[in-house]
């Protein structure tokens, strides 16, 4: 009787490790005898126990942080930057066969990576140009992790850390910069203003009438405040009628 159970034990233990199931989003790398045959799933399948083994490999898309990276700028400045690396697996056997843990050497090759190309642009392009080292920064990873079964779809630059005495002086430029531009719009109205009055004064000088009608609507202006006192000057016109009668 032990014997019979033995035997069921012994069939039920081998039945259980022959029956494989794999989700969706999942592959399973069989090998046989050490020997790569190949990904199946997803679904249900059956491997021979004891002969052939299973290594499940996730095709979801994989995101991770960079760890922030110390890095010298090409115009010398000292910045701490980090990113973010969208990947996932493309060929769950070259993932398996190819490298020793995927994931982890994706996330070096993007430390090494960002301190490499980081270096080579300067303060400016990484902080107003981000598009541009993103782009380098997801081909080269892309290009490096191929070999691997690896696609790294996006990297993206996460945050750029300044020194005080960095963030201080681009304060400084920054408020310069606002104050040359004020000067520039002052110096411009001036300048408008300046012809608005020449072509006034053109046109006053063809009638000199004009500017004494202009001084009495000005008056009517001022005139409606209690407090405003008003004084008239001579016109010049009234100067000339005397001198046309003593001639």
């Amino acid at each position: 009787m032990s014997g019979i159970l033995m035997i069921v034990f012994v069939v039920f233990f081998l039945l259980a490790n022959s029956i494989k199931i794999v989700n969706e989003y999942e592959r399973g790398v069989i090998f046989r005898l050490g020997r790569l045959m190949g990904a199946r799933g997803p679904g249900l399948f059956f491997i021979i126990p004891m002969a052939e083994k299973m290594v499940k490999i996730s095709l979801r898309t994989v995101t991770f942080d960079v760890t922030p990276q110390e890095v010298m700028t090409k115009d010398n400045v000292p910045i701490k930057i980090n990113a973010v690396v969208w990947f996932r697996v493309m060929d769950p056997a070259k993932a398996v066969v190819t490298v020793e843990n995927y994931h982890l050497a994706t996330m070096q090759l993007a430390q090494t990576t960002l301190r490499g190309i980081a270096g080579q642009f300067e303060l400016d392009q990484i902080l107003s140009e981000r598009s541009i080292v993103n782009q380098q920064l997801q081909h080269i990873i892309d290009e490096q992790t191929d070999p691997w079964g690896i696609k790294v779809s996006i990297v993206e630059i996460k945050e750029v850390e300044l020194p005080d005495t960095m963030k201080r002086s681009m304060a400084r430029q920054a408020e310069v910069e606002r104050d040359r531009r004020a000067r520039i719009i002052n110096a411009e109205g001036e300048y408008q203003a300046s012809q608005k009055l020449m072509e006034a004064a053109k046109v006053l000088a063809t009638e000199p009438i004009a500017i004494q009608l202009r001084f009495m609507q000005t008056a009517t202006e001022i005139a409606q405040e209690k407090n405003a006192t008003m004084i008239f000057p001579l016109p010049i016109e009234i100067l000339k009628f005397f001198e046309n009668i003593k001639k």
